[in-house]
């Protein structure tokens, strides 16, 4: 595949679409420039791009989950690459199979549609946490192969300790940009790795919570 087909845009990256070699499953997502797609030609394995590090990242290196190329193709105006892979674990960092695993609406639940009231709602009162902490909480009580929150229970506490200072320095940069998408973005990983902390040392929610309030 020469590379002089390809387009990248001003910034020098291309999207990359990774798909399952197997089930043609969609996993994720992600930027490549040159030297990261150099770089999973060479070794076999996906690399890319970190628009908020604006550094290199091969998938699976902290987490194990890596993804091995079967094949790189890309469209007709080649400014996209479709990689097929084969998936080692959860694609999505949150442990999920694919970072696609949610939907705005699915074709038997066509009568429901997305209430932004009711999200704010659930957020308000504090009940996105509380299920996002009941999750974590059974991964770390109940193992499952392949999800990302039980891996890091298994690798102990340093690994994700080592995520929260990671995600905390990319909440920093990401607002240093002056990017929401991103501050979003980054301040969920943050979340979402502080609390896999909480329910490692036994704190509950309702717990910082009280000390919230006691502050207010």
């Amino acid at each position: 595949m020469p590379l002089s087909n390809l387009k990248f845009d001003k910034n020098g990256l291309i999207p990359a679409i990774i798909q399952d070699a197997q089930t043609k499953e969609v996993l994720m997502m992600a930027y490549m420039n040159e030297d990261s797609l150099k770089h999973t030609i060479r070794t076999g394995r996906t690399c890319f791009w970190s628009r908020s590090r604006q550094e290199l990242w091969c998938k699976g290196e902290t987490s194990g989950h890596i993804q091995e190329v079967e094949e790189i193709n890309y469209d007709c105006d080649g400014d996209t690459l479709l990689i097929k892979v084969n998936q080692t674990g959860g694609a999505c960092h949150t442990g999920h199979r694919s970072c696609f695993y949610r939907g705005i609406k699915k074709k038997e639940e066509a009568q429901k549609v997305f209430n932004p009231d009711e999200v704010y709602k659930k957020a308000l009162d504090g009940e996105i946490l509380d299920e996002l902490y009941t999750v974590i909480k059974d991964r770390k009580l109940n193992p499952k192969e392949g999800s990302y929150t039980s891996s890091l229970y298994e690798k102990g506490e340093n690994s994700f300790l080592k995520k929260i200072g990671e995600e905390a320095t990319e909440v920093v940069m990401a607002a240093k940009e002056n990017d929401k998408g991103e501050i979003i973005y980054e301040s969920a990983d943050l979340l979402y790795h502080l609390l896999v902390a909480l329910v490692y040392y036994g704190v509950e929610l309702n717990d910082i919570y009280k000390e919230l309030d006691d502050r207010r």
